[in-house]
């Protein structure tokens, strides 16, 4: 039997009983499903996975979109990111030190991602934590006249991270190729979203990818997200997941922020990435 425990008083949920590696009935998975957007993150501990189970498990929650990094690409299966610091042959096998600093994935794409999912491969001996900020309880606590000004806002997004554009730096957002750069492009997001399936209220992506407000100088458009960024970072809304071999997590991207945290280059860790898109419209 599946039991759900609570991580931290307000969010996030650990899935206890579940074999991941078969196929889930329908009730089991909408009950996974139902636990995962009430608490916006859902860890289930331990599995094994074959890429192939991964990536079946990922389509029942949406539409998977792979990475603007292709070369890192999974060699069985497009969709799955590989996120590592080890080097065969003297080459990088997947992506490191990928998103160390607090974002929300693909926000600089039309169409904003519905849920990330991580599977461990390999765990460094220490550290390698995921970082996670609840920005529908941010949004909550803000006051009235606040939600007021900012409820209709429409921010511009780009792929990057605003408050660091150092390529030389380990928090800088991962380099492109010119050609990868060449197929994005500048996009618009409200500020606040409310959730396509809970209706619940959020800040969005107000840390990495924003960059200006429409209808706003930039300098004052940069002074409300930097205010609402520290906000949303407060220690009461935030969360730190560690892992162990072969755990997933599973995050709701219109609800939280996340953070990688750096590691020890020489320290051996591996994950694979699925994130996917809603499957229908837009989420407003």
């Amino acid at each position: 039997m599946t039991a759900f425990v609570p991580l931290s008083p307000s969010f996030g949920t650990l899935a206890q009983g579940l074999d991941l590696s078969a196929p889930l009935s329908d009730e089991a998975f909408a009950g996974l499903e139902a636990a995962f957007y009430r608490g916006g993150l859902l860890v289930v501990r331990g599995q094994r996975l074959t890429p192939a189970r991964f990536h079946a498990l990922a389509c029942r929650i949406g539409r998977p979109e792979p990475h603007v990094i292709d070369q890192f690409h999974h060699p069985e299966l497009a969709d799955i990111l590989v996120l590592s610091n080890v080097r065969r042959d003297g080459r990088p096998i997947g992506l490191a030190d990928g998103g160390t600093y607090f974002h929300t994935d693909y926000s600089y794409l039309e169409q904003p991602a519905r849920a990330t999912m991580l599977h461990s491969i390999t765990v460094p001996s220490k550290g390698g934590e995921t970082l996670f900020a609840d920005q529908r309880a941010a949004y909550d606590d803000l006051p009235e006249a606040t939600k007021r000004r900012i409820d209709g806002l429409v921010v511009r997004h780009h792929y990057g991270n605003r408050d660091d554009l150092d390529t030389r730096s380990r928090t800088v957002a991962s380099l492109l190729t010119d050609a990868q750069e060449q197929r994005l492009r500048w996009v618009r997001h409200p500020l606040v979203m409310a959730h396509p399936v809970t209706g619940r209220k959020a800040l969005y992506a107000v840390s990495g990818s924003s960059f200006g407000i429409d209808g706003m100088p930039d300098d004052e458009g940069l002074a409300l997200l930097d205010e609402l960024k520290a906000h949303a970072l407060q220690p009461k809304y935030r969360l730190a997941v560690a892992y162990g071999v072969g755990d997933v997590v599973i995050w709701d991207n219109l609800s939280m922020l996340h953070s990688a945290t750096l590691t020890d280059p020489d320290d051996p860790r591996t994950l694979w990435r699925i994130t996917v898109k809603p499957p229908g419209g837009l989420p407003r």
